[in-house]
């Protein structure tokens, strides 16, 4: 049983949604805490429901300039990173068709590039620890595509094939890492989402709306960190459907195409 008293965790999104939830639960282990996002003041909100040891730090993942840096502080203060979840991240909610190639770019810079850029400004510390766990939270969207998500779902899958890949070149320095795949959760991702134009979405799906707690996901993924999971998933049926595509691969596409993309 992995014991989380004293460790450094780096929680990105660490600000609303499952990032806060996993802040608090780590918290309450009495993990060192990082909670970034680029909202400072709701960060600060989330650092006084958590202990004394939190640092809040402001990061965009938009923005991959100033990642050594952002290390270097948290190096300063705890001296060590052991767990990075790589929770931060944009959705989508338009056709193919009416999405600017901008919006493509924006997703791929933030959930792609930015994620791997951190993690990588990362990897070094951990294979001079030779020790460390990265966790990044994905998508059901990382494992099949839906309607309205078509960037989204692009860099989703993209996450996956670079961790995918680098977790079998850093078994050798003691590195794990784990994808998560939630379904249906009840955040303020769809809210947040681009449209085709880049504008807020600015409405909360059905589906989000009846998900399950950031709580419950939080637990679910924390869980998965204990056991060791490659592959974390947390949500309803929805879940399911990965099962579904990998074994009936034509009943998954007479499900899917009567579902709502939002």
């Amino acid at each position: 049983m992995i014991e989380f008293n004293g460790k450094t965790v780096w929680i990105t999104g660490g600000s609303s949604g499952i990032g806060k939830a996993l802040a608090l639960k780590f918290s309450s282990l009495g993990a060192n805490l990082v909670i970034s996002s680029r909202n400072p003041d709701q960060l600060n909100l989330v650092a006084k429901q958590c202990n004394e040891n939190t640092l809040v730090l402001t990061l965009d993942l938009g923005d991959s300039s100033n990642f050594s840096k952002k290390v270097d502080v948290v190096l300063k203060r705890f001296k060590t990173i052991d767990l990075l979840i790589n929770n931060g991240g944009i959705s989508q909610r338009s056709e193919a068709s009416q999405t600017s190639i901008e919006v493509d770019r924006k997703l791929m810079e933030i959930n792609y590039f930015g994620t791997v850029g951190l993690t990588k400004s990362v990897l070094s510390i951990m294979q001079k620890q030779q020790s460390g766990h990265i966790v990044t939270v994905s998508s059901l969207s990382g494992k099949f595509g839906f309607f309205l998500r078509s960037a989204y779902a692009a860099s989703k899958f993209a996450q996956l094939g670079f961790f995918e890949s680098l977790r079998l070149e850093e078994e050798k320095n003691n590195i794990d890492i784990s994808m998560v795949f939630p379904g249906f959760v009840n955040t303020d991702i769809s809210k947040n989402a681009l449209s085709g134009t880049g504008d807020k979405h600015g409405l909360q799906d059905q589906n989000q709306q009846n998900g399950i707690s950031p709580e419950k996901c939080a637990q679910d993924i924390i869980n998965g960190i204990m056991d060791n999971k490659h592959e974390i998933f947390s949500g309803g049926k929805e879940i399911w459907m990965v099962k579904i595509k990998r074994f009936f691969p034509n009943l998954f596409y007479k499900i899917i195409k009567k579902q709502s993309g939002t």
